[in-house]
């Protein structure tokens, strides 16, 4: 049986508020460094930078500083551990199950590099100048790393693997996103707190599987209309057996770092919420499995113990996750800079708009050109890395 291990989380963000404390010099005078909102005016950016351990034998900081140092406008501040930080913890198994006998990792263990991007001269930026900055930024930076990375380890690499080191992720958000007390999380279900696309699992199922994934793909992609292509996915359900829904519950697998991060985000005091395009049945049984406080999704229509395949209205689209998420966070008295959203398909993209943090999960293109936040090389948890924190490691 595998062992369970507890991990610590502090439970705010004394390290960031310290952080912003020690450069108050550097930002125009009078400036309310207790003001979240003021803050966000200024062109001061959260630089987070997650490396799987995998390569974390290197010295990132270096590669970073390099960096900075070829920028004549910026100047960089290292982030400390959250030493003076209250602190949670939470306990997770050492391995999780995926299907058969197969075990695996509950998250991606990787370290994270925390710091503050802080300019030469004090300005203001317009919020639309600092967004396109932060990409900038981004872009640029992992890039850098991606590439420095690629060489250091050309001598010890093949060629193909090298090309394939994409193994960094580069946060540049808003010194404000790290300083707020969130409280409330909305995730996606379907490749987001799950690997597959349920949909996809039913119609494979059906023997239709090719053609439902198609209209899927394109869906996530923003191709086509969600509820154009919700109705034609439906309506290719038709006539399968209530007898597989509970055969494809038990093959749905947890993506890596659910449990973490779930887990985790209740410690901390968070409202968990699974918001699905996909349907109820389904969504209530992963909610179930992670602990999670509701759950928001489509009903899948039966009758005589097969699936009709007609939509029942409304359905769950990109608008109305917004609205669910919205309607939610006035419920609980949460207001919207508290609320962070994750996704991995372009009917999230609304959700993640009126949130004060969006982060793209293993997204589409278009998710990750328009989050505030893109995970790529580690599980769920990279959630939490973007949130501030550091890395999840074993309480001492």
């Amino acid at each position: 049986m595998p062992n369970n291990t507890s991990y610590s989380l502090p439970k705010d963000s004394k390290a960031w508020q310290q952080a912003v404390d020690s450069i108050a010099s550097l930002l125009p005078d009078g400036t309310d460094l207790q003001d979240f909102d003021a803050l966000q005016s200024l062109p001061v950016f959260a630089l987070i930078v997650v490396l799987p351990t995998k390569v974390s034998t290197l010295d990132i900081h270096q590669y970073v500083q390099s960096w900075v140092d070829e920028q004549p406008n910026w100047h960089l501040v290292t982030v400390d551990e959250d030493t003076d930080a209250s602190f949670v913890n939470i306990t997770v198994s050492d391995t999780e199950p995926t299907s058969g006998n197969a075990q695996r990792l509950p998250f991606t263990q990787s370290q994270v590099f925390r710091y503050l991007l802080v300019p030469v001269t004090d300005t203001l930026m317009h919020p639309a100048k600092k967004t396109a900055a932060a990409h900038i930024i981004d872009d640029q930076l992992t890039t850098r790393l991606r590439r420095d990375l690629a060489e250091e380890y050309k001598n010890t690499r093949s060629a193909d693997s090298v090309d394939d080191l994409n193994v960094v992720d580069c946060h540049i958000l808003s010194v404000g996103h790290m300083l707020r007390t969130h409280k409330l999380a909305c995730f996606d279900m379907d490749s987001t707190l799950i690997e597959q696309e349920v949909i996809v699992e039913l119609a494979k199922t059906a023997g239709i599987g090719e053609e439902v994934e198609a209209i899927t793909e394109a869906a996530m992609r923003g191709e086509i209309d969600f509820d154009e292509s919700f109705a034609k996915r439906v309506a290719l359900l038709k006539d399968i057996s209530t007898d597989v829904l509970d055969d494809i519950c038990s093959r749905l697998i947890l993506s890596v770092g659910a449990r973490t991060t779930i887990s985790a985000l209740k410690a901390l005091g968070y409202h968990t919420v699974l918001v699905s395009g996909g349907f109820t049945y389904f969504a209530r049984y992963i909610a179930d499995q992670l602990g999670m406080d509701e759950v928001h999704a489509n009903f899948l229509d039966i009758e005589k113990g097969k699936v009709t395949g007609h939509v029942q209205l409304p359905i769950v689209n990109g608008a109305k996750k917004a609205a669910i998420v919205e309607h939610t966070a006035e419920r609980l008295g949460i207001d919207m800079s508290q609320v962070v959203c994750i996704g991995d398909g372009a009917n999230d993209l609304p959700m993640m708009a009126i949130a004060d943090l969006g982060v793209a999960y293993h997204a589409k293109p278009i998710v990750q050109a328009r989050a505030d936040a893109a995970v790529n090389v580690t599980g769920l948890e990279g959630t939490l890395y973007a949130l501030g924190y550091p890395a999840l490691a074993p309480t001492k």
